[in-house]
């Protein structure tokens, strides 16, 4: 179904109206979807809400479009409004509630945000819900399961993650084409900044999205009193992440600085790390300029274990988890490492930005609970780096390939509107919930803002047959041989990538 759309940004607010055209649904979404995953704090409000005064098109501008007070309307080539038939859509994920019930409204956005959505799903005739129903383990196979057995009236996208599966499901035709929906622009802002289309793109076409900008992954938790009982000031870590001084030289140095033993009766008190090892293994690579799969724009995965770069970061997490990590207690969980750096028996840890979010009560990240106060850097560039990075990792949003064009269609141009930027809040990020659970401002306005700008994507958890952990990450811990591991896994992971090239 080939539809020609328009749409003009209307900003109330300004004295001046600007106008957009273009062939797609909406324009750049930093405000994250309900349900989403995306950091949020507060920031500056507009100082009032667009004030809902019909304005007329200017003439010769637009066929295809209409305003009614602050929102615009989209319509067909004949004047028509786009019709959704009283279409029931949802949007099937893992965290969302499982009655698909949007949470209070707590802000003037969220506000607005509700007030918006409503009124599109009036204006364009459906109903949108964001429903749990799935688990994060089960997401993937549910969604194989669900294109596989075809289309069985409902109307879903759904929200998957990184996973081989999803490969797989690209190379057997499951995953509905998303560049063929012309209410989809995977030029705007929206899209580009996070690069999820490229993910799980290729010659033949685009397959997973994703609106707004990346959310912030994987850095580096430091302990501020430890750091100042060793005579570091917190503080400098975020001055050298600004100046650049942040490396793989300057963390081992305050590694080498906090660990001590300070009762001088020859055992340790406080370690410089306890953390995930494969957190760190992971980053000390990417880091470095090095990954584990690359893929190029045919859909083609390269094998790149053995690049110089990727090989510098495995012997670097070597050698900080061999000098530095702290060993866990007998018979401890694997994520005995949290309780630690709670506990102020290690000065650092790496782990996710999203370990500090701070929703409710029963909904916070793990650091919430710590006495001691804390700060977040990104992990620190390696020789081969000029700059800092992160992986993005977006959760995915797509469409099965057993429904028809039309239904396709019109799951696309509804997702685009819901995702899309709350008029009069354009480029809004609602970023409560991470200054909430944060310990200062410096880890949100700097850290957070480099991590959406100064990032990449890996392709090690989509390559099928691919188990990361138990194939090769979770083996370098200390005293690894990071060679003996790369020979024991080559030729099989080689195999992979070939076998999974997209052609």
């Amino acid at each position: 179904m080939k539809r020609k759309m328009f749409r003009r940004l209307m900003a109330a607010s300004l004295a001046t109206i600007m106008t957009v055209s273009m062939a797609a649904c909406g324009n750049n979404s930093d405000a994250p979807a309900s349900g989403s995953n995306s950091e949020s704090t507060p920031e500056s409000t507009p100082e009032s809400t667009p004030e809902s005064t019909p304005e007329s098109t200017p003439e010769g501008e637009g066929e295809g479009e209409g305003e009614v007070g602050q929102y615009t309307v989209l319509t067909d080539e004949n004047g028509n409004v786009y019709d959704l038939g009283g279409m029931e859509i949802i949007l099937r994920d893992w965290f969302s509630s499982t009655d698909g019930s949007r949470n209070e409204a707590k802000s003037d956005f969220e506000d607005a945000q509700h007030e918006y959505w409503d009124w599109l799903q009036e204006t364009y005739n459906f109903t949108f819900k964001q429903m749990g129903m799935s688990d994060w383990g089960s997401a993937p196979a549910d969604f194989v399961e669900y294109a596989t057995t075809g289309d069985d009236g409902n109307n879903y996208l759904f929200v998957i993650r990184d996973e081989p599966s999803i490969a797989s499901a690209i190379k057997n035709g499951l995953l509905y084409d998303l560049s063929t929906l012309d209410c989809l622009d995977f030029t705007e802002e929206r899209f580009t900044a996070n690069r999820v289309h490229e993910k799980y793109g290729n010659a033949n076409g685009i397959f997973a999205m994703y609106s707004g900008v990346p959310e912030p992954r994987t850095g580096i938790y430091f302990n501020k009193r430890l750091l100042t009982d060793a005579g570091i000031n917190p503080e400098d870590l975020y001055d050298w992440q600004a100046s650049g001084e942040w490396t793989w030289e300057k963390f081992r140095e305050c590694l080498e600085t906090v660990q001590q033993d300070t009762d001088n009766d020859g055992v340790i008190d406080v370690y410089g790390l306890n953390l995930n090892n494969g957190n760190l293994s992971q980053m000390a690579v990417f880091s470095n300029g090095g990954q584990f799969f690359g893929k190029s724009a045919d859909g083609t995965y390269t094998y790149e274990l053995e690049d110089p770069r990727t090989l510098e970061g495995l012997e670097y997490a070597v050698d900080l988890l061999t000098n530095f990590r702290q060993t866990d207690p007998e018979g401890a969980q694997w994520d005995y490492y949290k309780q630690a750096f709670l506990n102020g028996e290690c000065a650092f840890t790496v782990d996710d930005a999203y370990s500090m979010y701070y929703n409710a009560e029963d909904n916070k990240g793990w650091l919430c609970d710590m006495e001691d106060d804390f700060g977040f850097v990104m992990f620190p560039k390696g020789p081969n780096m000029d700059d800092y990075t992160n992986v993005w990792s977006d959760n995915p949003v797509v469409i099965p390939a057993c429904y028809d064009a039309d239904k396709a269609w019109k799951l696309a141009f509804a997702w685009s509107l819901w995702t899309d930027d709350v008029p009069g809040y354009e480029g809004y990020q609602n970023k409560a919930h991470v200054y909430a659970g944060a310990r200062d401002t410096r880890c949100v306005d700097e850290t957070f803002e480099m991590m959406k700008t100064k990032g990449m994507l890996a392709y090690q958890n989509v390559v099928p047959q691919v188990d990361f952990g138990n194939d090769f990450i979770w083996g370098i811990g200390p005293g690894a041989v990071v060679s003996e591991k790369v020979e024991a896994i080559r030729e099989t992971w080689k195999a992979y990538a070939e076998a999974a090239t997209q052609k």
